[in-house]
């Protein structure tokens, strides 16, 4: 049995710390100066990581927002469109960088609930060749999709945006921040998730555990010139193979685990459908998000999550009654019915 935690943390995986091997192998890592190329720890992870998603070459980035704003400016120029989800990552959480930074402009499409983008909807978004319209230059995809409650795109989805895209002339960038949850979930190599894709940004800090960073991934001359983009954005680093040895490692370890992760967003999500004032739809939890509501007449989210936090449990308000919880690596089952018998004192 799990020792009782003195604080169960379910805000988001983006909180685990990194494991004792990792520690380690960060410790006496090799490493060079990775803006003069000459980091062999970051190299092999670059390489690992574009070998693993069917690409070419991949491009140690400092974070998942860091790879996504890089793609941008990279597959676009001043004054494009890029095609995205109201409910996407890149359009709600990345403070505005690349309309802020590259003065490229948001077509935004309404997320459907399983995270998809409805191609019907892409095609008639695409914009004619008119002096009035800004040219559309990209469409953005997310897989696992955090907003839509970690749901999962599947390999004939993607590619069907994809050949859509290609048919007129456009390129498909993928966030892939949890985009092992999706292959873990599906029980498919990763490639088949993003290997038809232009480009991916694969995050290593979060369900994998590793503490910084991501790998932006896709064909070695997108990549030549992803690297000047992020040199201008400040991601040049130099003995970055102290903390890129530790991404090695989760890839390496930490990848069959996140079907642990599901089971146990699987045990908290039907607990939580058993308690009186709240609410969720367990056909969408299908990897290690969960967002559920609570009763407005009981409690509002924020005053919940502010009462959990007091007992030892950490939840986010995502909305005036919607909350959020993750699993992930140091979350164990007893942790899971802790957090659920908490839950049902603080309402």
């Amino acid at each position: 049995m799990t020792e009782k935690a003195d604080f169960i943390d379910l805000r988001s995986d983006t909180v685990t710390h990194p494991t004792p091997h990792m520690r380690q192998a960060m410790a006496t890592a090799p490493v060079g100066d990775d803006v003069l190329r000459e980091d062999p720890t970051v190299q092999k992870l670059e390489q690992t990581v574009a070998a693993m998603t069917g690409h070419s070459a991949g491009l140690w980035v400092a974070s998942g927002t860091m790879g996504n704003l890089v793609a941008l400016l990279t597959h676009c120029q001043r004054g494009d469109e890029v095609i995205l989800g109201d409910q996407s990552h890149t359009y709600i959480y990345e403070a505005g960088g690349s309309a802020a930074l590259g003065s490229i402009h948001s077509r935004v499409l309404a997320n459907q609930p399983d995270g998809t983008l409805d191609l019907k909807a892409i095609e008639r978004a695409i914009r004619p060749d008119d002096v009035h319209f800004p040219r559309t230059g990209l469409i953005c995809l997310e897989n696992t999709h955090n907003r839509c409650g970690g749901r999962v795109l599947s390999p004939d989805y993607t590619q069907s945006v994809v050949e859509l895209a290609h048919h007129h002339q456009l390129k498909v960038h993928l966030d892939g921040a949890r985009i092992f949850n999706a292959a873990v979930a599906h029980n498919v190599p990763v490639r088949e998730l993003t290997q038809k894709v232009d480009s991916v940004s694969v995050c290593l800090s979060k369900g994998l555990a590793a503490p910084v960073g991501s790998v932006l991934c896709g064909s070695e001359d997108f990549i030549a010139r992803a690297r000047r983009q992020r040199k201008a954005v400040g991601g040049g680093m130099r003995q970055a193979g102290v903390i890129a040895a530790a991404g090695l490692v989760a890839l390496e370890e930490m990848i069959d685990r996140l079907a642990e992760d599901h089971n146990h967003a699987r045990r908290l999500a039907q607990g939580l459908s058993q308690i009186p004032g709240l609410s969720l739809d367990l056909e969408t939890v299908e990897t290690n998000i969960i967002y559920f509501s609570v009763d407005p007449t009981i409690i509002k989210a924020q005053d919940l999550v502010d009462r959990l936090k007091g007992k030892g449990v950490g939840m986010l308000a995502v909305g005036p009654q919607e909350l959020r919880a993750v699993t992930h690596y140091g979350i164990e089952t007893d942790h899971i019915d802790q957090a659920l018998s908490v839950l049902q004192e603080s309402l």
